[in-house]
């Protein structure tokens, strides 16, 4: 078996250790007023869209409540409307920016639930491609993505903005073949 070296996963893989001395969560730290992490994409009353930094796909992002919370029991309606509504508009603005052939959509909830965040809820939306997976995810375990996380904010980032301006997106909706 070939090995590809991708030592920048280390950090993630770290961030597992005793939850004592990890009691930091990159999602509260992104919430945080003031935070300017540049993988920020939108927000709104009680949610945060953040690019997510260990990506399946172009365009992968995360959506979790600005609230750490561990499950969508615990949040109140208002954030919970609040994430769905901010989950369907992301799902809008990707598909208007880089029209995928469909998209994966969900939350993996609790450790035994595959939460890679067990504390803090998050929405994950991959957009999907007919044939991307190739050779290199099923034979190299590996997944190569094409575009620089910088341009894909940005070229995200300009589309939540154009969503807001041009109404709700009902353009983009009817039009979609999903």
């Amino acid at each position: 078996m070939k090995q590809l070296w991708s030592p920048w996963r280390s950090t993630y893989i770290d961030s597992f250790g005793d939850s004592e001395k990890n009691h930091d969560c990159f999602l509260c730290s992104a919430s945080a007023p003031k935070s300017n992490d540049p993988l920020v994409i939108a927000e709104s009353a009680h949610t945060i869209v953040i690019m997510n930094r260990y990506p399946y796909n172009a365009g992968h992002i995360l959506l979790s409540p600005k609230r750490h919370c561990p499950d969508t029991l615990l949040l109140t309606d208002e954030e919970y409307l609040d994430l769905m509504q901010m989950t369907r508009t992301m799902h809008a603005v990707i598909y208007a920016v880089y029209s995928p052939h469909g998209f994966n959509i969900g939350m993996n909830l609790g450790e035994a639930g595959g939460a890679g965040v067990p504390g803090h809820v998050h929405v994950h939306i991959v957009p999907r491609w007919s044939g991307d997976t190739n050779f290199m995810s099923t034979i190299g375990d590996a997944k190569v993505i094409s575009s620089s996380m910088e341009k894909i904010v940005s070229d995200l980032k300009a589309g939540y903005q154009s969503f807001l301006q041009n109404g709700h997106g009902d353009d983009i909706v009817s039009g979609a073949t999903l």
